[in-house]
């Protein structure tokens, strides 16, 4: 079972009635490719299965593929639905748990009074491919206008520890270097959600590598991964 001392939780959604948290290294890596037995793995996931139908009876994943996919779920199901090639999930409706898993890259948690949410996975392909501009377009789309929902930046590489290739800079920026330059990756997600219409936006101080006794880092050699987890209930 989830154990919430383990996590590192988001108090701005609370008002909404809504749980988000970041899971840690002491929760257990989420990711297959690291040494831990995969019965291990699954054991955590499905402990979290069991966290999220205490309060939901659906709980949503993917296949996570760095591209600019995002779903919107019904409410016609009920169980764990574990999706192909997607990296952002919207619920607007109560009633369902959502999961990303991250090791550097942003977990970008979004929550709206009524209890519609959304969870992506972004890192700099899905940023540069405009991940967080198609869940705002499709949340605007259900009924919920950007300049009343929130956004929430969680634990990710901070811009002082993401160093990216001239062509890779040249690409989120617009602008040309001559060698590999540091990027906030978190710091351009805000830049977004602003253009975006957004008004509420929180950033964790939190950087995996930094931090990295506490989170999963890919680029610290770290083959584990944590989870970005949040669940509306019923």
């Amino acid at each position: 079972m989830m154990d919430r001392a383990t996590v590192e939780s988001i108090d701005d959604f609370r008002a909404y009635g809504i749980e988000a948290f970041t899971t840690t290294r002491e929760t257990g890596s989420f990711g297959t490719a690291n040494d831990d037995p995969v019965a291990q793995v699954m054991g955590r996931w499905e402990g979290l299965q069991r966290f999220v139908a205490l309060s939901a009876p659906r709980m949503a994943t993917a296949r996570q593929v760095h591209g600019k996919r995002v779903l919107t779920h019904s409410s016609s199901w009920t169980g764990w639905l574990r999706a192909d090639a997607a990296d952002g999930h919207i619920a607007p409706a109560r009633g369902l748990g959502l999961a990303v898993t991250v090791a550097d890259c942003v977990p970008v948690f979004i929550a709206h009074a009524s209890g519609a949410a959304a969870l992506l996975h972004a890192g700099w392909r899905g940023i540069a491919g405009g991940i967080l501009g198609v869940a705002l377009r499709d949340l605007r789309t259900a009924g919920f206008p950007s300049e009343d929902i929130m956004v929430h930046l969680g634990p990710a590489i901070c811009g002082d520890c993401y160093e990216v290739s001239p062509d890779v800079y040249a690409t989120l920026t617009g602008r040309s270097v001559a060698r590999p330059t540091t990027l906030d990756l978190r710091g351009l997600l805000s830049d977004q959600a602003r253009s975006g219409g957004v008004r509420s936006i929180a950033v964790s101080p939190f950087c995996t590598l930094c931090h990295q006794g506490r989170f999963f880092s890919h680029r610290g050699g770290d083959a584990g991964r944590q989870l970005g987890v949040l669940i509306s209930p019923s």
